[in-house]
């Protein structure tokens, strides 16, 4: 008897350690005055994102409606505090004017085990900067002005392959439609290769960048494993081979960059840049230029270029069809300027489409790609005029999602308006209201060649088609709670029809 109320108090000992240890960091935001929903162990205050009933960028606009006027709400992935950043001032002051503190981005990578994951978007900020400074002038307006010759062949490729899909006469599912655009001008424009996505053979390109935002269950559940046991995650992976997707991106880069030498190519490109840095890598101070550390630079223009422009194109037609007014307005200024320029379209025609700024910009307000930004402080910081210190460490989120979706910043926020981007209502907002690339040095390295390949999409689309809601077309919109960026569930499907006149 006595053994087995030894083994029971053993057991008990043991249940009360691990939920100790599991709930030791719950008082944290309380005793800092901090409101936020109460955690429960192993789950902390994010279960429905762990179960993905939710994305965190959801979730986190669910606490924003909850906790209306609060400048900041406390939350625990798991055990750890994170800080949810909801006051305007105090996001400037994040993103921005304490940038210093707040200079990376708080995201667990293991480049020895994934190597791919040493991009400029994961790096801590002593490789970071540098790489930036680096790779930065390659999406000046100039660069950019030189690319666009690129873009316009691959939006000639859209045009025919619509004509295709029309006259099939079925309803398309556009996101994948976009999203084979979006392929092939980021392998023009960044590998200097034709990637033929648009062709009724998939190429081996678009295989590689369902993988990298793959929705199924087996993905999903390593990427929380990554997320939410990161140690444990790399250790397992340590002891397999690299993936297929790896050792594709490494050896496209390698190659590419092997050829352009042999044979003395020079395009202005992403690649380009690259083969720079190698032959130059005194330019990139104390780091160590591996071809590893360019593919992974690569591979992220590539998933990031591809998955988030062709989810903004998507939503664009979307609301297009949904909108059908808006979408005869958008097509006549187009038409505006292709007829001014004798059936094309001209580098800085784009700049000047003012209606179909405003629909870019309204698409990404309400559907942004990013619904959430992160970073990590790397000291100790209290918020500007409150009581709240955070410690070392600490990861702050800004949620963009709610912000886009606060009524009292965009009233009646489901409504899609373009005329919320007009000058006058622009100059009455905070400039923090709109987030959609992030803000500050670490913003997103990319955005205008993101706003150029997806405006050229939406522009090819709508120039000789027409686009409308069909019985597959999903209504009211439900976003994936799987997906890594905020995206449509199921895809958005469309009927498609030529203009008549």
């Amino acid at each position: 008897m006595a053994d087995y109320l030894q083994i029971l108090s053993a057991i008990a000992l043991v249940f009360v350690a691990v939920y100790y240890y599991l709930t030791s960091t719950f008082d944290f935001w309380r005793r800092k005055g901090v409101p936020g929903p109460d955690p429960i162990p192993v789950f902390g205050t994010i279960k429905d994102v762990l179960l993905k009933k939710a994305t965190i960028g959801v979730h986190i606009r669910q606490l924003y409606e909850k906790y209306k006027n609060e400048p900041l709400i406390g939350i625990f992935i798991s055990g750890t505090p994170n800080a949810v950043v909801c006051d305007m001032d105090l996001i400037k002051d994040v993103l921005i004017k304490d940038f210093s503190v707040f200079d990376n981005r708080g995201i667990v990578f293991n480049e020895k085990v994934e190597p791919l994951t040493n991009h400029i978007f994961n790096l801590e900020v002593k490789r970071w900067r540098p790489l930036r400074t680096r790779l930065t002038p390659v999406f000046t307006s100039g660069k950019l002005k030189e690319m666009f010759h690129l873009i316009m062949e691959c939006s000639e490729h859209l045009e025919k392959y619509l004509v295709k899909l029309e006259q099939e006469g079925e309803p398309i599912e556009f996101r994948e439609v976009a999203a084979k655009f979006t392929t092939d001008v980021i392998g023009s424009c960044v590998f200097g290769i034709n990637m033929n996505a648009l062709s009724s053979k998939e190429s081996e390109f678009r295989r590689m960048g369902k993988k990298v935002f793959s929705t199924s269950l087996w993905d999903t559940l390593k990427f929380t494993f990554r997320e939410f046991l990161p140690k444990l995650y790399f250790f397992i992976m340590s002891l397999q081979p690299y993936s297929n997707g790896t050792k594709f991106f490494i050896r496209v880069v390698s190659d590419t960059i092997k050829y352009r030498e042999e044979n003395n190519v020079i395009r202005p490109d992403f690649m380009n840049m690259l083969k720079e840095l190698k032959n130059h890598p005194e330019k990139l101070q104390d780091i160590e230029l591996t071809d590893n550390l360019l593919a992974a630079q690569a591979m992220v223009f590539f998933a990031a270029g591809f998955e988030t422009s062709s989810t903004t194109i998507c939503h664009a037609l979307y609301e297009m069809a949904l909108n059908p007014q808006m979408q005869e307005k958008l097509r006549a200024e187009i038409k505006e300027f292709s007829i001014k320029n004798n059936g094309s379209i001209k580098y800085d025609d784009i700049k000047e489409m003012k209606y179909l700024d405003k629909v870019f910009k309204e698409t990404l307000r309400k559907y942004p790609p990013g619904a959430m930004v992160r970073r990590k402080c790397n000291s100790d910081y209290t918020f500007s005029n409150t009581k709240v210190t955070i410690p070392k460490g600490t990861r702050v989120l800004v949620p963009v999602l709610g912000i886009h979706h606060d009524p009292s910043i965009y009233p009646n926020p489901e409504v899609f308006d373009p005329e919320r981007f007009n000058q006058e209502a622009v100059a009455l907002r905070h400039p923090m209201s709109y987030l959609p690339f992030g803000d500050g040095p670490r913003n997103c390295i990319g955005a205008r060649f993101a706003v150029y390949q997806t405006k050229m999409g939406i522009i090819k689309t709508l120039t000789n088609f027409k686009v409308d809601v069909c019985e597959k077309t999903m209504i009211p919109y439900e976003s994936n709670p799987r997906a890594i960026i905020y995206s449509p569930k199921g895809g958005i499907y469309l009927k498609l029809s030529k203009v008549t006149n």
